[in-house]
């Protein structure tokens, strides 16, 4: 598809201490010294788009002295003064959203809308910049869609491993950005473009939509005081304009670049490029996976109640435990993704979805599939869902698709459209094939485009409908002929018969063969999931057949005997190292207890806990998992560490204090909050002192608390000076202990260069390097 290039202006912050303008809060300076921000502008105002010096503008993150509302009308009025348009900027509050850390949706939703309500009638639009956190991505747009419409530009933060922080891919972010509706997406920050083009490459492949590419100035140094990006004008521009002619659209620069950058990048700007056309596919995520609804996915539908007593009693005591269990073993039998449904008589279901799916999504990375015929309920499951969730569903009738289509185009997700309506379920294929139409033109109407739509043709049990089994294999055929994919309940089939798995193996691979693209169906019976795997080989789906032989190698050739009975539950049994590394803090608690009635506690620590937070780490450093899976392992381990906790200080076994802050001027935190999450799940005691730290209270706490050393941390290149000059007054007291430093403007040579004794990348390598060199 043919696009124009539009050329974004570049670094902001950068600029200013280039300038030797330095400001704890630089979105002040859009009132007490307006002359240099618009300076700034002008500077910039070749490019197309210019965006406001409003970067950490919102009520969690902004410091400074004046309302939100007095900054951002004097940032889009500085803005103005360029000549071009004005997007206003907006960055992450800099909390961690729950359930990593304690900013809730509602919280995140009401900051940028304050935002949005006060500037949506001066902007042309708005650059949402340097997320990390896909949920509080979805909630800054989900804000500004509210109450405008005006263009929004999306961009997420990716390291070299291609992933954010939470582990979140260029597909998965496209696959929901593009559901919600923004203008352009791709990414800003992280990395030079060279090291970026990995990324780029992704985005490409899969978007719809026009990307964003503004690529820091290389990786930084610090000489002198001073931040210094050494790539030069031709470095940065070489592969900008290789991104041009891959089809990028949107091209700007991030920290480091200055006017001279977009100078040269404007000269591009109304180029026509190509950019590719990928096939529209069927797509569901979490955060961190993502599957594309085709060949044969299976959706686990164990966390249903219907005929399940356990669950139906895990539901009304609110027991979302059960529920994570059910989880984890069904992803373990080789679910693709699960069915949620919580219907059950006298709960209050749309209450319960909410905790149940935030439950469930903090259990297994399988995207969710929200079931209910409340809309209510539906909008519960959805709303703080981190990715693109499958709604299940809507029919054929008139008020249930005009309830539950906009909640669906509002939220990203995915449909599921049954094929029935007030008449109930219709006897012919053909009949339903009506409904299936039907419901692919309303969805239209709605603005949901058909690949987002799929259809399920309805089986009934054979034992009261037998000739309605082939309508239904009938009807999966002539819906597929629609473009569309499919889903069914196969077990639905075999209600009110005996040896029912057996029936329900041989209608799957018959639905399988007719055009089933997604059975609902319990992973745990073997032969089921062996039927999928086997139909993936026979299709060709399975090239080479590398996934059933690694799954199936080594198998008996035995015959099959009579169908042994699935039982109700089949919940997996945690050993406390498992439960650690899946991050499940109940379970610890509990089995922390089991152990200290067998094991010293010291003994439980040194032989069960470190050595399983030590196999998360080298998970982590894989990228095999994730900050969530991270922290959510930290956390079991502190709970199983509160358990020891009282004989710990009996013996005198703590392992040490540690002092953390994230220095003045800067109000970004997730490092530090993850590194003392960690540093407390290995047994220290952490005294956390904040953000934005002023430096006589880091050296009073260190005098205070005589600790094994103190970690500083900053994410801004303008606050990098205040960690060196925390430092000097850490030395000019008299405090002798070994300072670490970290954060994402840091490197080894930086923390050198500032006085640090230390430098770490991440929260293992600062409780790896503390062990080594301070606990020898």
């Amino acid at each position: 598809m043919l696009r124009k290039v539009v050329v974004i202006d570049g670094g902001f912050g950068s600029e200013l201490e280039r300038r030797g303008v330095l400001a704890a809060v630089p979105e002040d300076l859009n009132l007490t010294d307006g002359e240099t921000v618009r300076s700034i502008h002008r500077a910039y105002a070749m490019a197309d788009i210019i965006t406001t010096n409003s970067f950490g503008l919102n009520r969690i993150k902004y410091r400074g002295k004046f309302s939100i509302k007095e900054v951002a009308e004097a940032a889009i009025s500085n803005a103005r003064t360029a000549g071009k348009k004005v997007f206003f900027d907006i960055g992450p509050t800099g909390g961690m959203m729950q359930p990593l850390g304690t900013l809730t949706f509602e919280e995140a939703f009401e900051a940028f809308s304050e935002i949005a309500a006060c500037t949506k009638e001066l902007v042309d639009g708005y650059i949402v910049e340097t997320f990390s956190d896909l949920l509080e991505l979805k909630a800054c747009i989900l804000a500004l869609k509210e109450q405008t419409e005006k263009p929004i530009f999306a961009t997420m933060t990716f390291d070299q491993s291609c992933r954010t922080l939470n582990g979140t891919t260029p597909e998965i972010a496209a696959a929901l950005l593009e559901n919600l509706g923004v203008s352009a997406l791709g990414v800003n920050c992280s990395l030079g473009p060279r090291e970026l083009k990995p990324v780029v490459e992704r985005f490409l492949s899969v978007s719809h939509l026009p990307v964003i590419v503004q690529p820091n100035r290389g990786i930084p140094t610090f000489e002198d005081g001073k931040t210094v990006y050494s790539l030069s004008v031709e470095d940065f521009m070489a592969p900008m304009e290789e991104f041009i002619q891959m089809g990028v659209s949107v091209v700007g620069g991030c920290c480091g670049t200055t006017p001279e950058f977009t100078a040269r990048l404007a000269k591009f700007s109304g180029k026509e490029v190509e950019q590719p056309e990928p096939a529209f596919e069927t797509v569901v995520t979490s955060s961190t996976r993502r599957v594309v609804l085709k060949g044969a996915r299976i959706c686990g539908e164990r966390l249903n109640p219907t005929g399940k007593k356990k669950l139906k009693e895990a539901l009304l005591k609110g027991d979302m435990d059960y529920l994570a269990r059910e989880a984890i073993a069904q992803e373990e039998a080789g679910a693709e993704l699960l069915d949620l449904n919580v219907g059950v008589p006298g709960l209050d279901e749309p209450a319960v979805m909410e905790r149940a799916a935030a439950a469930v999504a903090e259990a297994t990375d399988l995207p969710l599939q929200i079931d209910s015929s409340d809309p209510k309920a539906i909008e519960a499951g959805i709303l703080k869902y981190s990715g693109v969730p499958l709604v299940n569903s809507v029919n054929g009738e008139g008020a249930v698709m005009d309830a539950v289509f906009p909640l669906v185009k509002k939220y990203g997700a995915v449909v599921l459209g049954l094929t029935m309506d007030r008449n109930g379920v219709p006897r012919t294929a053909e009949e339903r094939l009506q409904i299936a139409e039907r419901i692919l033109s309303r969805a239209e109407e709605y603005g949901i485009p058909r690949h987002r739509v799929m259809i399920d043709t309805l089986v009934l049990t054979a034992s009261a409908e037998q000739p309605l089994v082939k309508e239904t294999l009938k009807a999966l055929s002539l819906v597929r002929n629609l473009g569309v994919q499919t889903a069914l309940g196969v077990s639905n089939v075999s209600f009110g018969l005996p040896d029912r798995p057996r029936l329900n193996r041989a209608f799957l691979a018959a639905a399988l063969q007719a055009g089933l693209t997604m059975p609902i169906m319990n992973p745990m019976d073997g032969e089921m999931s062996g039927t999928v795997y086997a139909f993936r080989v026979l299709s060709g789906e399975d090239e080479g057949a590398e996934d059933y032989i690694s799954r199936y190698a080594g198998a008996s050739n035995a015959p099959l005997a009579a169908a042994p009975k699935v039982s109700e539950t089949a919940s997996p049994v945690f050993t406390l190292s498992e439960a650690v590394r899946r991050g499940r803090k109940g379970e610890a608690r509990a089995l922390t207890e089991e152990e200290l009635q067998e094991k010293a506690p010291m003994d439980v620590v040194n032989g069960i806990l470190i050595p399983a937070l030590e196999e998360v780490g080298r998970l982590y450093d894989r990228g095999t998992l994730y900050l969530p899976q991270l922290i959510a392992a930290a956390e079991a381990a502190k709970e199983a560490f509160a358990v020891l906790g009282e004989k710990f200080e009996r013996k005198g076994a703590g392992r040490g204090k540690v002092v953390l802050a994230t220095v003045k001027g800067d109000v970004h935190d997730i490092g530090k909050n993850i590194c003392k999450v960690v540093l407390e799940s290995y047994g220290f005691e952490v005294t956390d002192l904040g953000k934005d730290v002023p430096i006589e209270c880091v050296v009073q706490a260190v005098q205070r608390e005589q600790p094994l050393c103190v970690g500083l941390s900053a994410l801004m290149t303008t606050t990098v000076p205040n960690m060196r000059s925390t430092i000097e007054a850490l030395r000019a007291a008299g405090c002798k202990i070994p300072v670490f430093a970290g954060g994402a403007v840091l490197n080894e040579e930086i923390a050198k260069e500032i006085g640090a004794d230390y430098y770490t990348a991440n929260a293992l390598e600062l409780v790896k390097t503390i062990e080594r060199e301070l606990l020898k």
